[in-house]
């Protein structure tokens, strides 16, 4: 697809001046914002009233609005980047090191994350049913670790659970998993050792499981994975950056993608597309046997989701959490926050 610029943005608006398109942002000081009183949000974000004028507030979400077109295209990898393999005989073989690495969540912002393989979120990991694989995991970090395949039926000896079902994998430690995909479906792999700190920090990532039979999966334009993170990283995240650092989805008019949601974080994420509803039709690698449409989608922690979202009405579609307070403040739009652009 070409390059998608401020032009094409602003054509798409029907505009020729300032753009506006309403959801969330983070404040210049990259910390968490404050909200006005009245939020009952229960997550510990302070309250304070609002000191600015309204033509501060204004001229904030403009500047955060520019920055997110003038980004756009410019982090190819935000959608995620396949994990490679090796072959040894029938066995699928994938190499992951645990690092801590400084970690860009926007620009000048950065975080020490936990991460495999150097980024945030992991490589996704992208198997098909019936598949050996193996895991070889070594731990450079300063803390021991550990990788569970959340939602995978598995040997009980490979669940990833130190303690109960292996030992830790302590720093200059390498450890080795393998065992053979049964379930297909939308999963996750992530630290289950101190876990509330190093899965928010970074040690998460996307595990798909497809299926051999494949005559009763959609069929679909593209597939996007969207990681919800919170905490750890100082900011509220999709894909391990806060707006206005995150990427749009560009479709095209008669386009179907397919969005697999995997909420990493600590708290609920009410996912709401503005415009264009959403049809259900998975949860936790499962197929719902009644697929349903909304326009917002609650996801716990821990719960995967596959939608599908016909892209038939053109536009700049906000795409964002709808606990506002994850989303957006007086300084404009900030972290969970994307945008669905359909084109003609």
């Amino acid at each position: 697809m070409k390059q998608f610029g401020r032009r094409d943005f602003l054509k798409i608006a029907g505009a020729s001046g300032a753009v506006a398109i309403g959801a969330g942002v983070v404040n210049a000081g990259g910390v968490m914002p404050q909200v006005s009183s009245g939020d009952t949000t229960g997550h510990g974000v302070s309250v304070t009233q609002n000191q600015l004028s309204w033509q501060e507030m204004d001229a904030h979400h403009q500047e955060k609005v520019d920055i997110f077109v003038e980004n756009i295209g410019k982090d190819p990898n935000f959608w995620g980047v396949p994990m490679e393999y090796e072959m040894d005989g029938d066995v699928k073989v994938f190499r992951i090191t645990c690092k801590e690495v400084e970690w860009e969540v926007e620009a000048g912002i950065t975080a020490v994350a936990m991460t495999y393989n150097g980024v945030v979120p992991g490589p996704e990991i992208r198997v098909t049913e019936g598949d050996r694989i193996r895991l070889i995991v070594t731990n450079e970090m300063t803390q021991s670790t550990a990788i569970h395949f959340h939602g995978l039926k598995i040997e009980n000896s490979q669940d990833g659970v130190p303690m109960l079902t292996q030992p830790v994998i302590r720093p200059g430690d390498t450890f080795t998993y393998e065992f053979t995909t049964r379930n297909p479906g939308t999963h996750m792999y992530h630290s289950h050792h101190n876990s509330a700190e190093q899965v928010t920090r970074g040690l998460l990532g996307a595990l798909i499981i497809e299926p051999k039979d494949k005559s009763r999966e959609p069929v679909v334009t593209a597939d996007y994975n969207l990681v919800l993170n919170d905490s750890g990283l100082g900011q509220f995240t999709f894909n391990g950056k806060s707006f206005p650092y995150t990427q749009p989805i560009i479709a095209k008019k008669g386009d179907r993608i397919r969005i697999r949601y995997f909420n990493e974080g600590l708290m609920i994420h009410p996912m709401h597309l503005h415009g264009l509803p959403q049809l259900v039709f998975a949860k936790d690698g499962y197929p719902l046997p009644m697929p349903f449409m909304c326009d917002t989608l609650n996801i716990a922690p821990g719960e995967r989701y596959d939608v599908i979202v016909d892209c038939d009405e053109p536009g700049m579609w906000a795409f964002h959490c709808h606990i506002l307070s994850h989303a957006e403040g007086p300084d404009g739009m900030f972290g969970m926050v994307t945008v669905l652009i359909v084109q003609e």
